[in-house]
This record gives structure tokens, C-alpha cells and sequence, in this order.
């Protein structure tokens, strides 16, 4: 079998796996965010942290409620790896260094899982499972709970209330990323993932001394990085590791692991609005999206460009041979387009235009289909901008959902997609004219810009992927991507709530014959144009400095 039809082929079972569990994922999560009975063992949580689950929040409450819990859970993770060299369990490793205690703390409570270490020469079992892991399912059932809540803004009317944080919070852990991470779990198990608390051992002879590798609860780790869209590894080599990712079956898994619940939670969308066409045209915006990037990859990572491309298949630098080239091109639109970070293959060794697409798949916002939650209320925002622009250009007031986009909305909507281009530009613009940020770079001339470009992004964009050719274990990037990557979470977090906060107050506007019909495959494609179009005006002059004019250079 040829390497292009195995490619095909992968993403053809990827496809149908995901339209299996579309519809019965997405009904059972409007149900879980729509009911008004706890489960027992949530009681225990809400009477543990004082809540009151049945309370209704506005916007304002329920953002405090996000910032508060987060904010907590980044104090805790700063202090649990400052004081690890103390605590059992550590396997001997020392405290982490303030600096990156600080990084590796904002990463995992902001989504990110940016990893500026080598997981298995520093962090130890209690860390790793008691606070990195705990993380993965927590900062992923936060993102899912602010995407419920804007999607209430649409659903409800003369009211500002959009539900309560804490039980939202809770369901999505318990209800819904647990059960799926217990099953997914078990599956990477049985293909060959490890999941135990071994100590370091040493493995075989290789140079005349031998390999020093720790065991650990990799399996579970491993499929909540997916399945939240985290995308942290228990090694440093993430998922390209064998003990993380055995085979070709499990690197399928993986991915469809980590499109599952952004994909599916356009059905829970359709479902709670009451328009489940409106949630199948968000879901057609995400899927053209998703398609033409990995066709695009895969065409650019197969082109033979000489003998060496023509005997391995394709472009393999960076790659892994039990992957090939088709399976690691999907898996890098996946993991970029999603907040996941993850990664089967080495970004910086893809070819120019190949690392382009990482980054672009990044810059559009992670909307295609995004990260868990923060997909949906992203591609949500971009349907109101589109909705703005059809307004002006027909002359008539803007309308989604029967609410009225008007200046407020507007503002809200234009300040999201503002933070996360402004974060990621001027950062890297102080990185490139500074001279100590520099000396991190293993490449000179336009890859090196792209590997400092590529860092920002991945931090502003909370994916956590990185090129791979930046040393980041450095003061300056520790602190200033830590930074970037809190500002670049809950900034946008702040104008999400606030607008389904006003749209919750409107009174519902009755359709009429001027109506845009949004659940239309015109407005898929505007959608569709409008996401490429803004990206492209941000972005396009700092790919032209990196990843274009190496592409065309090569």
C-alpha cells in the first residue's frame, strides 16, 4: 500500500469513527449542562467547596467564579512543584525552579500544557498525577462550562442569567471527561501504553552504558491530554514516545480522541438553541476547515522535492516510521486546529510551507474544531463578526439566533479576536529585537524567527505545541510565555461572558423574509471566508518573514 492511499485511508476511518459518535455525545452533553438533578458524589463536591449549584450566576458571578477557581488552582500547582524535592513520590527529583514552576503552572490551568522541561528528568508521580493531571480534566471542563454559558446567552431571553459555574464545573469533570478518559484509558492500555508508579530503571546497553527511563500512570495521563484537548506528555518526546503512543492504531485513537468532544459539542449546541441545523452549519464551517488544512499538509509533506523524498515516501525528518508521513500530518492539523499541542512528529522539521500551516491552523483561533469549549465559543464569535460584515453589506441590522448584534455585541466580539494577534506579535516583536531572547534559537534567518513566532502563538493560542528548535527553559520565556498564555486565556474569557451576558437580556426578534439564514450553506461559507480573511490581514506579513519565505526559498 502506498504511503498517500494509507494517509487517505486513516482519515477516511477517522471521519466515520467521529460521525459515530457525533449525534449520542452531543445529545448526552445538552442533556448534562441542561438538567436540574445532581448526582450524589457532586453533592459531596458542591457541600465541599461551599457551593450552591442551584444558584443562578450573571455574567459578572460567573466570571469570578472562573478567575477565582483558577487562580486557586494556579497556587496550588506553583506550590506542589516548589516544594516536590519534599514530598514522596518525587523519585529523587529536586524542587522546580521558580521560573518554570510559574510557566508550568499557568500552562496547565490556562489549557496550554507549554512544556519548557523534560517531564520524565523532572517531574515526579505526586506532581505529574496530583497536579498536572488533575489540571487536564479541570481547565478542560472550565473551557467547556464559559462555551455553555455563551451559548445560553443565545438561548435565553429577558433574563441575564447564564447558569452556575460550579455546576457546570462539576458535570463536565464528573459526567463527561472522566467516564470518556476511564474508557479511552483502558484502550491505550491494551495497545501497549504504560500505566504504572515504577521508579527510574535502567533499560538495555546502548554505547556502553544504559538508558535510564521511570515508569508511570502515562495510559490515563494520556488519554485526558486528548480527550481535554491538553496536550502535555508525561515524556518529553509527547506522543511520539512508544510508552505514550505504540502504534498506528493508538495514534488514530488519539486523534479522534482529540476532535471528539469540540465536534460533537456543535450538536450540543444545535440541541440547547433548539435549531440543531444551526449547529449542523457551525459544524460545516469546521469540517471544510478541517479537511483542507490536513489535505494541504499532506500534500505538502508528500511532495518529492528530490531522491531522499522519493525512497522515504515523503518528507520523514522529524517523523516517526510507525506513523509515516499521512498519520503525522493529521495528527499535526489536529492537534493545531484544537487547543491540544500535542505531537507524533517534530513541527521545526516539517518543510517550510508545512510548518506554515501549524502555525496558520493556530493563528485562525483554534476553531476548526478548537479545544474543548473554547472551539465553540471562538467559532461563535467569528459567526457573529460574519453575521456583522452580511449586515453591512445588505444595509440591514445584524441578527444570530434572534439576537441583535448591535454596538455592544460588536465591541465585545472585536475585542476577542484582537487579544490573542496583539499577544502573540508584540511578543515576539520584543523577542526579536531583544538580545538575550535570541540566543535561544538553534536556527538562524527566517526558521529561527519561526520558531520564536511559533512559541508566542502556541502560548497566546493556548496550544502548547512547540517547534522543537527553541530552547524556552529560559527566564525570559518561562516568565513572558507564562504571562502570554494567562492574558491570552482569560482576556478573551472576560468579552465571551460579557457578550452572552447581553445577549441573555434581549428579547428574541422574530424572523422575517430579510432574515440571514444562518443555517444555510451560504453562510457557511461566509463564515468559512470571513475566518480566512481576518487571519490572513493579522497575520499574513509575519508568515511572510518566517515560514513563507523559507517555503519558497527551498
Amino acid at each position: 500500500m502506498s504511503p498517500i492511499l494509507a494517509g487517505v485511508l486513516q482519515m477516511l476511518a477517522l471521519i466515520a469513527a467521529l460521525a459515530l459518535a457525533y449525534r449520542p455525545l452531543g445529545d448526552y452533553m445538552a442533556k448534562v449542562y441542561s438538567s436540574d438533578k445532581h448526582l450524589r458524589v457532586e453533592k459531596w463536591i458542591y457541600k465541599g467547596i461551599g457551593a450552591n449549584p442551584s444558584a443562578q450566576m450573571r455574567w459578572p458571578a460567573y466570571l469570578r467564579g472562573v478567575l477565582a477557581f483558577s487562580a486557586v488552582s494556579l497556587l496550588f500547582l506553583y506550590v506542589l512543584q516548589r516544594v516536590q524535592g519534599s514530598l514522596p513520590g518525587s523519585l529523587g527529583f529536586r524542587s522546580i525552579d521558580p521560573d518554570q514552576a510559574f510557566n508550568t503552572a499557568a500552562s496547565f490551568v490556562t489549557n496550554t500544557n507549554w512544556q519548557s522541561y523534560y517531564g520524565e528528568q523532572v517531574m515526579g508521580h505526586v506532581v505529574q498525577t496530583g497536579g498536572l493531571a488533575v489540571q487536564n480534566f479541570v481547565s478542560a471542563s472550565v473551557g467547556i462550562a464559559v462555551a455553555v454559558a455563551l451559548v445560553r446567552g443565545f438561548s435565553r431571553s429577558r433574563t441575564g442569567e447564564l447558569g452556575n459555574f460550579w455546576s457546570d464545573l462539576v458535570r463536565g469533570t464528573v459526567r463527561i471527561l472522566l467516564p470518556i478518559s476511564v474508557i479511552a484509558a483502558i484502550v491505550l492500555v491494551t495497545c501497549g501504553a504504560i500505566q504504572n508508579f515504577s521508579g527510574i530503571h535502567s533499560v538495555g546497553q546502548f554505547m556502553g552504558g544504559s538508558q535510564q527511563w521511570n515508569g508511570g500512570a502515562v495510559a490515563s495521563q494520556e488519554a485526558i491530554k486528548e480527550v481535554g484537548t491538553n496536550g502535555g506528555g508525561y515524556f518529553n518526546a509527547n506522543s511520539a514516545h512508544p510508552f505514550e503512543n505504540p502504534g498506528p492504531f493508538s495514534n488514530l485513537f488519539e486523534i479522534f480522541l482529540i476532535l471528539l468532544i469540540p465536534f460533537a459539542l456543535t450538536r450540543t449546541f444545535g440541541r440547547m438553541v433548539g435549531s440543531l441545523r444551526q449547529g449542523y452549519a457551525i459544524l460545516a464551517t469546521m469540517v471544510t476547515i478541517w479537511i483542507g488544512f490536513t489535505a494541504l499538509m499532506m500534500w505538502t509533506e508528500f511532495a518529492h522535492h528530490g531522491p531522499a523524498f522519493q525512497i522515504a515516501g515523503g518528507a520523514m525528518e522529524g517523523k516517526e516510521t510507525r506513523f509515516g508521513v499521512g498519520g503525522s500530518s493529521i495528527f499535526a492539523v489536529a492537534t493545531t486546529l484544537t487547543s491540544t499541542g500535542a505531537v507524533d512528529s517534530f513541527h521545526s522539521s516539517f518543510t517550510g510551507l508545512g510548518g506554515g500551516i501549524t502555525l496558520l491552523s493556530m493563528q485562525l483561533g483554534e476553531i476548526a474544531p478548537g479545544g474543548t469549549g473554547s472551539g465553540l465559543y471562538g467559532i461563535l464569535i467569528m459567526a457573529v463578526i460574519a453575521v456583522f460584515i452580511a449586515g453591512l453589506m445588505v444595509g440591514r441590522t445584524p441578527e444570530y439566533l434572534g439576537k441583535k448584534i448591535g454596538t455592544r455585541q460588536i465591541k465585545f466580539a472585536a475585542c476577542y479576536i484582537l487579544i490573542t494577534p496583539a499577544l502573540a506579535l508584540v511578543f515576539t516583536a520584543a523577542a526579536m529585537a531583544l538580545p538575550t531572547p535570541g540566543h535561544s534559537m538553534t536556527n538562524s534567518g527566517a526558521h529561527g524567527f519561526s520558531e520564536i513566532l511559533y512559541a508566542y502563538t502556541s502560548g497566546a493560542n493556548n496550544n502548547g505545541s512547540a517547534f522543537a528548535g527553541l530552547n524556552a527553559d529560559t527566564q525570559w520565556f518561562n516568565t513572558t510565555i507564562g504571562i502570554v498564555m494567562l492574558l491570552g486565556r482569560f482576556l478573551p474569557m472576560v468579552f465571551v461572558l460579557a457578550l452572552a451576558g447581553s445577549l441573555a437580556e434581549q428579547k428574541p426578534i422574530p424572523a422575517t423574509a430579510g432574515t440571514l439564514r444562518t443555517e444555510k450553506p451560504l453562510f457557511t461559507g461566509l463564515l468559512v471566508g470571513a475566518i480566512l480573511i481576518i487571519t490572513g490581514l493579522t497575520y499574513f506579513p509575519a508568515l511572510a518573514l518566517g515560514p513563507l519565505a523559507e517555503g519558497l526559498a527551498s
